[in-house]
């Protein structure tokens, strides 16, 4: 048997140039980590990705490698990155949404909407990293908790996100230099 994957592809324009990217929500992701090995590298901030902790059942071996073949979530996780910039605890969800007129709230989960609260509440940066129409933009985790408190929406409207949220210009070393928004905002 034989399978072949298709990838979606999106296209986006940076300096004139024709950029491809496939599957989404990985490019997002793999920028951000990009992001956070350039700036520990350079020793600007650390921020990781969080993993998802995971309980083993069953273990098999192949070829000197360790297999999971049960497990299970042990808990909810947080949001997807957290870490220290400029001795400010930051923590933050990257997303990605195919819809064009807006971002579904469903994508953040409620122990997720009173985490970021939390951080907020203690003084934390805490914000969503949304791709919507090709284009990434930060918003603040305090516009995001203030547009669910006053709205029945079941979603955020892409009007919303241009006006509230922080573009982040796609860039080289790194892809997306999300702490310039970050200086720019918050500190």
């Amino acid at each position: 048997m034989i399978i072949v994957v298709v990838k979606n592809s999106l296209s986006s324009t940076y300096n004139n140039k024709q950029m491809i990217y496939k599957n989404r929500g990985m490019d997002l992701e793999n920028m951000l980590n990009n992001a956070n090995k350039y700036y520990l590298d350079i020793d600007k901030a650390i921020i990781y990705k969080k993993p998802t902790p995971i309980g083993v059942v069953k273990v098999s071996y192949q070829d000197n490698h360790k297999i999971i073949n049960r497990g299970y979530f042990k808990e909810q996780s947080t949001l997807d990155y957290n870490g220290l910039y400029k001795g400010k605890y930051i923590d933050f969800e990257a997303k990605v949404t195919h819809n064009t007129t807006s971002f579904p709230l469903s994508n953040i989960h409620k122990h997720q909407i009173e985490h970021i609260k939390k951080v907020i509440a203690h003084g934390g940066i805490c914000f969503l990293i949304i791709m919507i129409n090709n284009i990434v933009y930060l918003l603040k985790g305090e516009d995001f908790i203030d547009y669910i408190n006053t709205t029945k929406r079941k979603s955020i409207a892409y009007t919303y996100i241009k006006e509230k949220g922080y573009e982040i210009k796609y860039g080289i070393n790194p892809d997306l230099d999300y702490l310039k928004i970050v200086d720019k905002i918050y500190l």
